[in-house]
């Protein structure tokens, strides 16, 4: 199994594999879920943001306040030269998911495709996941949004989204994979099979204080 959670794993792939490369949608397939959710003023943390081409697509489409991290060294590097003259507001930091440096509430949005699922796999999966998710949670804004792309279908990712300590509003919408996308033709068992879906996590920050009930508003 692929040490996916570790960042010798990633160093060693990025060394070898510099060219861009996208992990299970490319930009146009998501670009309708991130402007139902993004707005192109909001600042934006993508984790894990690897060699992918979505920063410098989105960037295309007006969302230009960039902030992007990834465990690997060498692929930070790799994309600051690759970036730095077509998105020149986008900033690369070396940096882990499970214990950032920014400060609390200074994001709007989170972006994550695939970073989660890779720390699902290996040692201490449990722990990782809550460390990342901790600190997404953190770094977001009061009313901040954390956008999932992840291959676990809902029965096997809401139980991570729930903590005591999190207060999200939850919703997801799938995406067909780009193999089943193309071949589907008029299918309707592959079509709705699970298996052959994306799935964006839509998570919305909520106040942690409890509605109030109609009969304390009257007293």
């Amino acid at each position: 199994m692929a040490h996916y959670s570790k960042a010798e794993y990633w160093e060693d792939r990025y060394q070898r594999e510099p060219d861009p490369f996208d992990w299970y949608q490319k930009y146009p397939a998501l670009s309708e879920y991130l402007r139902q959710n993004v707005k192109t003023s909001d600042k934006i943390l993508n984790v894990g943001c690897g060699n992918s081409l979505l920063t410098e697509e989105m960037y295309k489409d007006g969302f230009t306040e960039q902030v992007n991290i990834d465990i690997s060294q060498t692929v930070v590097k790799q994309m600051q030269e690759r970036c730095k003259e077509n998105c020149p507001n986008a900033s690369f930091l070396t940096m882990d998911a499970r214990k950032m440096t920014f400060d609390t509430g200074s994001f709007d949005v989170v972006l994550d495709k695939a970073t989660l699922d890779s720390f699902m796999c290996g040692d201490s999966s449990l722990e990782n996941v809550e460390a990342v998710l901790g600190e997404i949670y953190r770094v977001l804004t009061p009313t901040g949004t954390y956008l999932c792309v992840s291959y676990g279908q809902p029965q096997n990712r809401e139980s991570y989204f729930k903590s005591s300590s999190w207060h999200w509003k939850l919703s997801w919408e799938k995406v067909p994979k780009p193999t089943i996308s193309a071949g589907l033709g008029g299918l309707k068992d592959e079509s709705q099979d699970q298996k052959n879906f994306h799935y964006i996590y839509i998570l919305k920050k909520q106040s942690a204080e409890p509605a109030k009930k109609e009969s304390d508003s009257a007293a």
